[in-house]
């Protein structure tokens, strides 16, 4: 007996119901999207830090600090980017910081206004030799921290992946 053209017609019918959604699923699907994927978060922005330090109690390059302190947060702002710096100060440097012997106290606190994200710090080494070499207390300007040793915090911020710049 051999079917007829209804039935063949019936049975086409019924398997295309079925086999065309399939297909078309299977082609509008990536490979492998029924396999649940970990959602990619997106990146953090990146954090830039500087340090910059300062040894000689030469204007010029306390100067040249201070424009480096200046345009780099610019930079970075324009490119939505965290940016922070520390400015360490050693030896001779310390006079930038010092609230009777800096040449560019001005110039530090307009730096300041502008660039929240910077701090400044002082050897305690140095400052204590200053003082006997003096036989006075020295005053600093306001707002600086004094670390243990000025060169041991500069290799602390690089080995913590500070970015360092020389004046």
């Amino acid at each position: 007996m051999r079917p007829s053209f209804r039935q063949i017609a019936k049975w086409v019918g019924l398997a295309l119901t079925f086999i065309v959604p399939l297909v078309v699923t299977l082609l509008l699907t990536e490979p492998g999207s029924a396999v649940s994927k970990p959602v990619a978060k997106p990146a953090p922005p990146p954090v830039h830090r500087l340090v910059l330090p300062i040894n000689t109690d030469d204007p010029t390059t306390m100067r040249a600090l201070i424009s480096t302190s200046l345009n780099l947060p610019k930079y970075y702002q324009e490119r939505n980017e965290a940016f922070t710096i520390e400015v360490v100060a050693y030896n001779a440097g310390v006079h930038m910081l010092r609230a009777d012997t800096s040449p560019v106290k001005d110039m530090l606190r307009v730096l300041r206004t502008v660039n929240a994200n910077i701090r400044f710090v002082v050897c305690e080494a140095t400052k204590l030799g200053m003082e006997r070499q003096e036989g006075r207390p020295i005053t600093l300007i306001d707002n600086v921290d004094i670390v243990p040793s000025g060169p041991g915090r500069i290799i602390e911020l690089q080995e913590a992946g500070w970015s360092y710049i020389r004046s």
